[in-house]
């Protein structure tokens, strides 16, 4: 598990490999807004940690959260 920043907010990342796949799970501390994501084991830490962070975003946005 690890801590990162979207937008000066607290977001925590969760990774679970599960065979080639890893499913990785973002969390805003601020609203408890949960995301998941899943991606290819081969496709590395970086662009699966990216892909979750943009959809937490996404989904912020779309719930009127951030602007």
């Amino acid at each position: 598990m690890s801590k990162h920043s979207l937008h000066g907010r607290e977001v925590i990342l969760e990774y679970h490999s599960i065979g080639n796949v890893v499913k990785v799970t973002a969390m805003d501390t601020a609203t408890l807004t949960e995301v998941t994501t899943q991606g290819p084991a081969s496709a590395g830490e970086a662009l699966l940690k990216s892909n979750a962070i943009k959809r937490l975003e996404y989904v912020l946005k779309k719930k009127g959260l951030i602007s």
